[in-house]
């Protein structure tokens, strides 16, 4: 410093004071400066004030010198203690030569700055707030000093200006908001800490609204709450836990629009406290703002099912899921089927567009200048919108939340729990927005087809229920329903048919609306591809269908999709599938029943389209007649069965046919063999299939029962002049049985065609028996 100079009005003794490298010497100067102002203020003198404050800020606080800087700083606070409630005058002259010093290099000048700076606001009080953000800037930075004494004196410092705001009406929360914003975004934990402690006091602060500018800070405090410290993530959990108590308390003024991006983001994150307190909020968010949360449904359905697929490990987040999960789910009402074009033009255009980009929520939720976001989120999310669309009337967008549904479906690698809901959800929306969602079941079919083979049970059981719920919604009865697009909705593969002209809904067919059919050919399509599945899952499959939807309707048409079946070995297959889930399960007691008589001729022409089909297989075209009653016709059919090659696979069938006479299904059969009068072809069919078999223990169980047969010397019918029993429906004049038989004959016929064909290829898959 330049000894010539001339300081005044600060005297040559107090410069050189203000020099020296002794603290003792430079607070003697101090106090000189302290009553050297106090003069000026009696004097009013403005002009000399400020230029000792301009002196002491150039000539010592901004100088090079290390010691000159001490002395700078030292006077300043003895100006702001001479001025007293005047420093409010100078404040900014005041202030920012001590806050350059919080920058310096060397760490006792810093902590005589955070002491100077002490005592400059300690006697300004509340007239420092119009400064707050150029102090909070600079205390947010010494919060992170590495030097405790610096640290200690930033605290003293920093507890003074939370009572001077704690104690004002007068806080600029609107200006100080950006700056906290920024600095929320730090890393540093000490600065972490430093802003969390603020935001506790403001929050604390009756005449301070800080839930107005929660969407601002949320982020912010998500990324704290994974700080690495305990301290500081407990601290995180007291403040979002006192802003979610605010929240509950003021629901209506809560900008749940502008925040549910935020949750949805931290809802996928990996650390298990911000997942956790995340769902928390939005699950309270879904309670609270109901409707206002629908145009957001895909975002918060990507965050969430996933979360339901937990294990124990996670039990918390998996239970808070399923609330957020089955809230949601209610807000869907009828009303949200009702077609857009219908809603006042003004409703239109203040509705949320599930297209508009996230954009807004960018800046905020990806971090601040040294932040970063943890969680990733998917394009498929992208449906929120401003918040001032959130006091509109809504629309549930299905685009958005049928992509997630659909996307989460196809992979195999999520949960069994969450397909089960991805399936609870498809099945709730096609009950209560079914004109909508039919949009968009072509695109939705061949996945929940493809389900249908998954490991778990319950979910196949919860897939048929939507696959049933399309079949037979009225809202899937179209006039035209459409080409069938994709490989999984093509039936001219299947049926040995030109085209697929008339195949959507069959006239022979009683169908539920224009998808019924096309599921039907559809499962039988991948029950032909897939044969492990048929093998494994074809007989629950199709059981759960016949309690879902109507059983004559199943039959039915899968009897006339099969009619039209070019792979005749699966057609057999398939055949014998039915026929066995037709004579054992409980489920098709009624249609048993129906069929048994044959009284309607509905039951007639049911028995007449079953019957074309099971020609595919002769050993279960004789069980149909035996069902149906029709045992001269059965008869029939096994004298035309020496017309046959007998496999071992045919004999098997005669096997299984036999133990099934046995079970309680075929009881009134057993105890038609009471009356031989009325029933003479039932048991010559019996002796039928007992001249077919070996000597095995089919046979032996056959020719036993047989044995039982009261009288059978009455047996002899064939010269009897009287007219045919009533249970034989020979005469019935719905039933041509010479047709049936012609018909029999030409598809055993084609088999028999196709078999030598395969075994000039080489193919001994027959198993022929050699006799």
């Amino acid at each position: 410093m330049n000894p010539e100079k001339d300081f005044a009005p600060l005297t040559p003794n107090i410069v050189r004071a203000l020099n020296d490298k002794l603290y003792e010497k430079r607070k003697v100067a101090a106090l000189e400066i302290e009553k050297l102002v106090r003069e000026f203020v009696a004097q009013n003198n403005t002009v000399q004030i400020k230029h000792v404050i301009q002196t002491l800020s150039q000539e010592f606080a901004l100088s090079q010198h290390p010691h000159s800087r001490k002395g700078g700083l030292i006077g300043l606070a003895a100006c702001s203690i001479a001025l007293g409630k005047d420093s409010g005058l100078y404040l900014k002259e005041l202030i920012e030569p001590v806050l350059t010093c919080f920058n310096d290099a060397d760490s006792r000048l810093r902590y005589y700055a955070c002491e100077a700076l002490y005592n400059i606001v300690k006697v300004a009080r509340g007239a420092v707030l119009p400064h707050f953000n150029v102090l909070f800037d600079g205390l947010s930075k010494l919060a992170a000093d590495p030097d405790p004494n610096v640290k200690s004196g930033s605290e003293l410092l920093d507890r003074l200006l939370k009572d001077i705001v704690t104690e004002s009406n007068k806080f600029d929360l609107v200006g100080f908001i950006p700056l906290l914003r920024e600095r929320i975004y730090s890393n540093n934990q000490y600065a972490r800490q430093f802003i969390i402690s603020w935001i506790l006091v403001l929050e604390s602060v009756p005449d301070i609204n800080l839930l107005d500018y929660l969407p601002e800070i949320l982020d912010g405090l998500f990324q704290i709450l994974g700080d690495n410290g305990k301290e500081i993530r407990k601290m995180c959990e007291v403040v979002l836990g006192e802003f979610l108590k605010e929240i509950k308390k003021n629901p209506s003024s809560v900008k749940f629009a502008e925040m549910a991006n935020i949750l949805v983001i931290h809802c996928q994150t990996t650390d298990d406290l911000i997942q956790l307190t995340a769902m928390c909020w939005m699950r309270e968010f879904i309670q609270l703002a109901g409707r206002v949360m629908l145009p957001y449904s895909s975002g918060i359905l990507t965050a969430v099912l996933p979360c339901l697929a937990y294990d124990d490990r996670k039990k918390s987040i998996k239970e808070v899921a399923n609330v957020c999960n089955q809230s949601l789910m209610k807000l869907v009402t009828p009303e949200d089927d009702e077609p857009d074009e219908l809603k006042p033009v003004a409703q239109r255009q203040v509705e949320p567009n599930p297209d508009d980009s996230l954009a807004k929520q960018e800046g905020t939720a990806s971090g601040g200048p040294d932040g970063s976001r943890d969680a990733s989120f998917s394009s498929s999310s992208s449906v929120f919108v401003p918040a001032s669309t959130e006091r509109a009337p809504v629309t549930l967008h299905l685009d958005g939340i049928v992509q997630v549904l659909n996307c989460h479906l196809s992979d195999m690698a999520i949960g069994m729990m969450t397909r089960i809901a991805v399936l609870k959800w498809l099945y709730h929306l096609y009950i209560k927005t079914p004109r909508k969602m039919f949009r968009h079941t072509d695109s939705l079919f061949p996945i929940l087809l493809q389900t249908l083979s998954d490991e778990s049970d319950e979910v196949i059981l919860k897939d048929l229920e939507v696959l049933a719920e399309i079949a037979s919604s009225p809202a899937g009865q179209t006039d035209d329903p459409g080409p069938l697009d994709g490989p999984d909705l093509r039936v001219s593969h299947l049926l040995n048919t030109p085209g697929t002209k008339g195949l959507e809904c069959s006239p022979s067919t009683p169908t539920m609306n224009s998808y019924f059919y096309k599921f039907m050919i559809n499962l039988l399509k991948r029950f032909s591809s897939e044969r492990k599945l048929l093998e494994a899952r074809g007989a629950f499959i199709i059981r759960q269908l016949c309690l879902l939807l109507n059983a004559e309707n199943i039959f039915h048409s899968m009897a006339d999709i099969l009619l039209r079946e070019e792979d005749l070995k699966f057609a057999s297959t398939m055949v014998h599938t039915l026929n066995t889930i037709l004579l054992t399960s409980t489920e098709l007691f009624q249609l048993r029943n129906q069929l048994k008589d044959l009284k309607t001729l509905e039951s007639q022409n049911l028995f007449c389209c079953l019957y074309r089909s099971w020609c595919h297989n002769p050993v279960t075209t004789v069980s149909l007649c035996f069902l149906t009653q029709n045992y001269r016709h059965a008869y029939d059919l096994i004298q035309k069965f020496g017309d046959l090659e007998v496999t071992v696979d045919f004999l098997t069938e005669v096997d299984k046919l036999v133990q099934l006479i046995e079970c309680p299904i075929f009881t009134y059969l057993r105890l038609q063999l009471l009356d031989v009068k009325n029933n003479p072809y039932l048991i010559k069919a019996l002796y039928g299939l007992l001249m077919l078999l070996p000597q095995s223990s089919a046979f032996q169980l056959l020719s036993h029962r047989l044995q039982c047969v009261p009288n059978p010397e009455l047996l002899q019918t064939e010269d009897s002049p009287q007219a045919a029993p009533k249970s034989q429906k020979a005469d019935s004049p719905s039933i041509d049985y010479a047709e049936l038989l012609q018909h029999f004959e030409k598809v055993q016929k084609k088999h028999l065609e196709v078999r030598h064909q395969r075994s000039g290829r080489g193919d001994h898959l027959d198993r022929r028996v050699v006799l």
